[in-house]
């Protein structure tokens, strides 16, 4: 019989043929790219997934345990998310989520960092995945691809960490001081605790600088910064250098009592340093003044709070310096 065909394959061998180059072409991208059927089962998982997770395809291939070789604890993956019609739950689960990038009929982006447990390394994966859909409408796979940003991502974070520092001290900035005031602020808010400031100013620091030089006074304000470091070490606990030589440390979740014994440690161990101040009428040594001041931040505005720590230094400065003053009743 002749081929009637002309010469063609048939259709369903051709769909075959064409499924078979798709899989082997995914095989061979250099984009770690995995996929998984309507189920969330493992589909494809090519060979630069292999490399990038440690995990070979044997292991997952129609499985839906495809989980571990991102994460060290159960959880899912975007594809996941997506396969399983839960679109709502992505943000919660990602660092970074691009929402005007993302869309049900063209794919999903986010970032995020993964403890590849297998691999043996944490990496910052920038994550796009996307449905496929048959002619009726129904879900047949999610693609998921994988793309490696941790080098561009430790970069970002260093930068802003030294644009938030200070860079004499090291400390935080007063750009950093400002926000992170805000988000402690809200957060006592919420858990109805109070909060408290201290203010340090460091005594007659224009007549060291101008009896020992301006190199030593940048030590000077190393040292005393050292100290401020030191003694404010809790998780939350913040302290910055507020300008020149003034500080500010912010102590969540702490009284006006706890606020004054965390101040005058400050100031014995400041004393302590024995640094030479021959100029200064508060002692023979650097000294520094501290201004305290507590509130419920439910109650009162952070500016008010940081008003009322400054008022509080004034007074210990006019008292006759190297001393704390506590804020009088704040709401």
């Amino acid at each position: 019989m002749p081929d009637r065909s002309g010469g063609r394959a048939p259709a369903a061998q051709m769909a075959g043929s064409d499924q078979s180059f798709a899989i082997a072409l995914m095989q061979h991208l250099v984009v770690p790219t995995f996929v998984l059927d309507a189920e969330g089962k493992v589909l494809i998982w090519n060979r630069a997934c292999e490399r990038l997770t440690g995990v070979p395809a044997s292991e997952v291939i129609g499985t839906r345990d495809h989980g571990f070789a991102f994460y060290d604890e159960p959880r899912p993956c975007l594809a996941d998310l997506i396969a399983e019609g839960r679109i709502e739950e992505i943000e919660g689960f990602y660092s970074a989520y691009d929402t005007d990038a993302s869309s049900a009929t063209l794919g999903f982006h986010v970032e995020n960092w993964c403890r590849m447990p297998r691999a043996g390394t944490r990496l910052y994966l920038a994550v796009d995945a996307g449905p496929i859909y048959d002619e009726a409408g129904h879900l047949v796979a999610v693609v998921e691809t994988l793309r490696d940003m941790t080098v561009q991502k430790e970069a970002q974070i260093q930068l802003e960490q030294l644009a938030a520092k200070d860079a004499l001290t090291g400390l935080a900035n007063r750009r950093a001081f400002d926000e992170r005031l805000e988000a402690e602020w809200r957060r006592c808010q919420r858990g109805g605790q109070l909060l408290s400031i201290i203010m340090v100013d460091v005594d007659h620091f224009k007549t060291y600088n101008d009896t020992y030089g301006h190199p030593q006074g940048d030590t000077c304000l190393r040292s005393v910064a050292s100290v401020l470091a030191g003694v404010a070490a809790r998780t939350g606990d913040l302290v910055a250098r507020y300008g020149g030589e003034e500080f500010v440390v912010v102590l969540p979740g702490t009284n006006s009592v706890g606020a004054r014994v965390v101040a005058e440690r400050i100031r014995a161990a400041i004393v302590a340093l024995d640094m030479p101040h021959a100029a200064s009428s508060a002692g023979k040594c650097v000294t520094v003044s501290l201004g305290v001041a507590s509130a419920d931040p439910a109650k009162l505005a952070a500016a008010a709070l940081l008003a009322a720590a400054d008022q509080a230094l004034y007074a210990a400065k006019k008292l006759g310096r190297n001393r704390v003053e506590v804020a009088g009743e704040l709401p």
